[in-house]
């Protein structure tokens, strides 16, 4: 089954190369939404469907229904469009149009390889968070008029305030406007920013190792120095899973998530208190995406995705936790544990010795007062387990 996916632009079909307005005059069916669909002039005499909602769901039957489909997207089709989620249930054939990125860089005189791109589409605009840098030029595709507002909230909250920010409406139509308002804005926009910190914000690198009140917690978090380490070995590739197992406040995942946009997290925590920290810290530090599960392992884990990496910070010497995470995790894939207590160090111990890695003592000092002089004061050394799963 082929369905042909055609990106149109705001000025509509007259925008469309000629091999793309031929596929749309041949056409039976055409789907897309009311307003791409609005675009199309009289002459088109397709039977025209809107997209139902929700909308993936919709489409097994659409393509059941109909053997020969037209789809309009916007823009590049393949670019946070229809087109790549189409490609999971059908063979597509793709006729792209400069996406949104391509003309609001070509207007505003951006280097296209050089911008963050952020879609707040059906996404919290939370994900800003990770991406607010000094100097770095932004480009949030916008849900709606509203979003150029909620943005410019976000980024003077988060100190960010004296950034510019530019909306870009209705690029390649007859109402494109390029505008500083942020509160009278047409749906189909996009927002720049170039980025500038205000005196005293707060930097947030996207290394592991953020500093520990940045998190909301109630003292149950790995600490800056060992979480940059834990991170460090659960060696996060982009598009991977990891599963945070007692997640606490939440900050190991939460720095795997902000190493790469496509790093996914699944935190695990029993705690109600916690998991909502947990959720809070997820969305303050720009991993909105985090899944959060609310039980306590290992039954918690049942059904779960399997997991590329397992960090096991907390419920380590639960009965099989440790079992049920060696058990799921893909082959090749790591596990990290950090163990405090004599009980927990002495189960790594015997999983060590069973099925391999490392065992590291990890110890960090930190100088702190001490009547009118500055001592040294140990925080519990941390012994860190790290396997690899062979692979079969």
């Amino acid at each position: 089954m082929a369905v042909t996916v055609l990106g149109i632009g705001a000025d509509g079909v007259a925008g469309l190369a000629p091999s793309a307005r031929a596929e749309l005059d041949r056409a039976r069916v055409v789907v897309g939404s009311a307003r791409q669909l609005a675009l199309l002039p009289s002459d088109i005499v397709a039977e025209r469907i809107t997209w139902p909602s929700p909308l993936l769901p919709a489409i097994p039957g659409l393509l059941a229904e109909h053997d020969d489909l037209c789809v309009l997207a916007s823009g590049d089709p393949m670019f946070h469009g229809i087109g790549s989620t189409l490609s999971r249930f059908a063979e597509v054939r793709v006729l792209p149009h400069p996406s949104s990125v391509s003309l609001a860089c070509a207007r505003l005189g951006w280097a296209v390889q050089d911008v963050e791109v952020v879609s707040t589409v059906a996404r919290p605009v939370e994900r800003l968070h990770a991406v607010l840098h000094p100097g770095r030029r932004v480009l949030v595709l916008s849900s709606d008029g509203s979003t150029p507002a909620a943005v410019a909230a976000l980024v003077r909250d988060r100190g960010f305030g004296s950034s510019e920010i530019t909306v870009l409406e209705e690029l390649g139509g007859p109402g494109e406007r390029i505008t500083s308002d942020l509160h009278d804005n047409a749906a189909l926009n996009v927002v720049a920013i170039e980025c500038a910190a205000d005196p005293g914000a707060r930097r947030l690198p996207r290394v592991p190792g953020l500093p520990d009140d940045v998190y909301e917690h109630d003292g149950q978090i790995t600490k800056r120095e060992v979480r940059a380490v834990t991170v460090s070995s659960l060696a996060p590739e982009p598009g991977q899973l990891l599963w945070d197992v007692g997640a606490g406040s939440g900050s190991v995942g939460i720095e795997w998530g902000r190493t790469h946009p496509s790093c996914r997290v699944i935190a695990v925590e029993p705690r109600a208190d916690r998991a909502d920290r947990v959720e809070r810290n997820a969305l303050a530090l720009g991993v909105p995406g985090l899944t959060l599960v609310r039980g306590v392992a290992p039954d918690a884990l049942d059904g779960l995705e399997a997991p590329d990496a397992v960090f096991v910070g907390g419920g380590v010497t639960a009965e099989g936790v440790l079992q049920a995470c060696w058990a799921a995790v893909k082959p090749g894939g790591r596990i990290v544990v950090n163990a405090v207590t004599l009980e927990s160090e002495t189960l790594v111990a015997r999983w060590h010795s069973d099925v391999g890695g490392t065992l590291t003592r990890l110890s960090v000092g930190r100088a702190e007062p001490v009547g009118g002089f500055t001592g040294w004061r140990q925080a519990m050394p941390v012994t860190q387990w790290v396997a690899t799963k062979e692979s079969t």
